[in-house]
């Protein structure tokens, strides 16, 4: 199932219909703070009616009836309360639309973090963090504008003009003919325009994701990249990708002042229209009523024309919000779209009752005829692969390097799914697995295996660190396991960021151990003191561990070799 939908659309007009409810689903945790904003400014659009009309009889009251002062101070008593209410409701709306861009930006993050945790650790390992970081960046900002500014002031185009509209057709109403059949140019070339700027839109995000994946990946390399003297290359690089966003992004600024320059010359034609209309009635050229219109009304008309239109200008200026909005939907979509033919990752789910007698005397993990196949590779590695495990049992998966020993081990951890045969778990069964290359973070020792338990006890956190060996490097260090090291175990061997992916595991207290390599680069003495001590500390759970040590394999219970399985695949090849 994919972000937006689970099948895919068959025109680009269901797709946007598709991206709109999309965005819409967004936003349905602030449904009352749209419906306040909506009613805000719907209400100033009304007020505004008032506040013309307010302006027009001061005028007509100063200027042709002269009435008393008093009668005055009491319009600009009425004028300057309008006025007020308008500014409160107007600070309601837009704050009310901040807090409905903040409920969408966070449900469109936790969308994306769901779908990245449910895509797996095989999958997130083939992309481009930096890619995949402006999924909850960029792109969440780009639908900030959506909600904040596209959203009122749709409702603002679709009430307020009809209620200008017949304000003045209740005084004139050939004005209220001009505005009728002026205002559809504006969305129609708004439209026009619009599409050209959702396409530049789309590719700005699409260039501005690809450059930050690339400038993410050249500095984790960094240390590599001027090891080689590549440096130099890769800023050339860096200075090329960043070109192509500064011309995506001009691209779109072009089409956004388009779009702008083209409504506000229809806005202004139109209201032109009105004043050359209302000029020749009082000059006489022109007679369609009966009686020429007041002062007042005239005022009222010409002061409502630029504000019938200024909704319509506004959804211009903020048409470009909706396009990029629709743009980072299908950015979206695209980055975590399913791969074809690629069988979902799904967790055993956990137990609602206690298992069945029958269930207890079940293997505890079982694989049955699998057909096993690295992420991304041509070819499966295993093929009728069958492994029972039971409760308390040392395995040891031993053969030759690339012979599937990891990939057995992604499987059991669910992972990777088999390509053919089935995975058995029974209910309740916790697994754990500690890789090759654990992730650390920059941070302290502590804080890395905290990450399995943040409430860890500072003893058993200790003991923890005793049992993996951990303590055996880090009181060599200036802070113990207070010592800060740098992303991915900068400062740290390969064996001693194993210990701390074990460490870390130990912590989790699994009912299966699910180990890849765990005593490489380990000298013997360390070698023998992990494996003692990893023996106390899992005494009553099971343990797969793959491995070429010799020592580890004597100290598990029984030895699984994949290398007679690998001759009979090479027979039937």
């Amino acid at each position: 199932m994919s972000v937006l939908s689970e099948v895919p659309p068959t025109s680009a007009a269901q797709q946007r219909r598709q991206q709109q409810q999309w965005l819409a689903g967004l936003a349905s945790g602030a449904r009352s703070q749209q419906r306040l904003a909506a009613l805000a400014v719907c209400v100033s659009g009304a007020l505004l009616v008032v506040q013309a009309g307010a302006i027009a009889w001061l005028i007509q009251s100063i200027v042709v009836e002269r009435l008393n002062w008093v009668q005055v101070v009491h319009g600009f008593w009425v004028l300057a309360a309008v006025l007020l209410l308008r500014s409160l409701l107007g600070g309601l709306a837009q704050a009310a639309a901040g807090r409905v861009a903040d409920a969408a930006k966070l449900a469109l993050r936790a969308q994306v973090y769901r779908r990245l945790m449910a895509r797996g650790p095989l999958w997130l390992r083939r992309q481009r963090s930096g890619e995949l970081g402006e999924l909850l960046l960029a792109h969440g900002d780009a639908i900030e504008g959506y909600y904040a500014g596209f959203q009122p002031v749709r409702v603002e185009v679709v009430v307020v003009p009809l209620l200008i509209v017949a304000a003045v057709a209740y005084v004139d109403w050939v004005v209220a003919l001009i505005f009728l059949f002026t205002a559809p140019l504006v969305p129609f070339f708004m439209m026009l325009v619009g599409w050209g700027a959702e396409a530049a839109g789309r590719a700005q995000l699409g260039e501005l994701a690809r450059m930050s994946g690339h400038f993410a990946d050249r500095i984790k390399g960094l240390g590599l990249l001027r090891l080689y003297g590549r440096g130099q290359a890769e800023l050339a690089g860096i200075a090329e990708a960043a070109d192509g966003v500064r011309v995506r992004t001009m691209k779109v600024l072009r089409i956004a002042f388009l779009s702008s320059t083209v409504l506000e010359f229809f806005a202004s034609v139109s209201v032109a229209m009105v004043a050359l209309y209302l000029g020749l009635s009082y000059l006489g050229l022109m007679s369609l009523h009966a009686a020429v219109p007041t002062l007042g009304t005239g005022m009222f008309c010409l002061l409502l024309a630029p504000e019938f239109y200024a909704p319509l200008r506004r959804l211009a200026a903020h048409y470009h919000d909706r396009a990029n909005a629709l743009a980072a939907a299908a950015e979206v979509e695209r980055l975590l779209a399913d791969d074809p033919g690629e069988a979902p990752v799904v967790a055993p789910p956990a137990p609602l009752v206690a298992p069945e007698p029958v269930q207890l005397h079940a293997p505890m993990v079982a694989l049955r005829a699998a057909s096993l196949r690295p992420k991304g590779a041509a070819h499966d590695v295993l093929r009728d692969f069958s492994l029972d495990i039971a409760d308390g049992q040392r395995l040891a998966l031993v053969g030759p390097s690339g012979s599937g020993k990891s990939t057995v081990l992604e499987t059991l951890a669910g992972w990777l799914p088999p390509r053919e045969g089935r995975l058995l778990v029974r209910d309740g069964v916790r697994i754990g697995y500690a890789g090759q290359r654990p992730y650390l973070f920059h941070g302290s020792i502590a804080d890395n295996l905290r990450l399995a338990d943040p409430a860890v006890s500072d003893a058993r956190l200790q003991a923890v660190a005793e049992v993996a060996q951990v303590m055996r490097f880090a009181r060599q260090l200036p802070l113990g396991l207070d010592t800060v090291i740098g992303e991915r175990g900068f400062g740290l061997s390969g064996g001693e960021a194993r210990r701390i992916g074990l460490a870390r595991l130990l912590l989790l207290e699994p009912d299966l151990f699910l180990l890849d390599e765990p005593t490489a680069f380990l000298d013997p003495q360390t070698e023998a003191g992990l494996l003692q001590a990893l023996a106390s500390h899992t005494r009553g759970r099971s343990v797969l561990m793959a491995t070429h040590s010799q020592l580890a394999m004597r100290w598990a219970d029984q030895v699984i070799d994949l290398q007679p399985h690998l001759q009979q695949q090479e027979e039937r090849a």
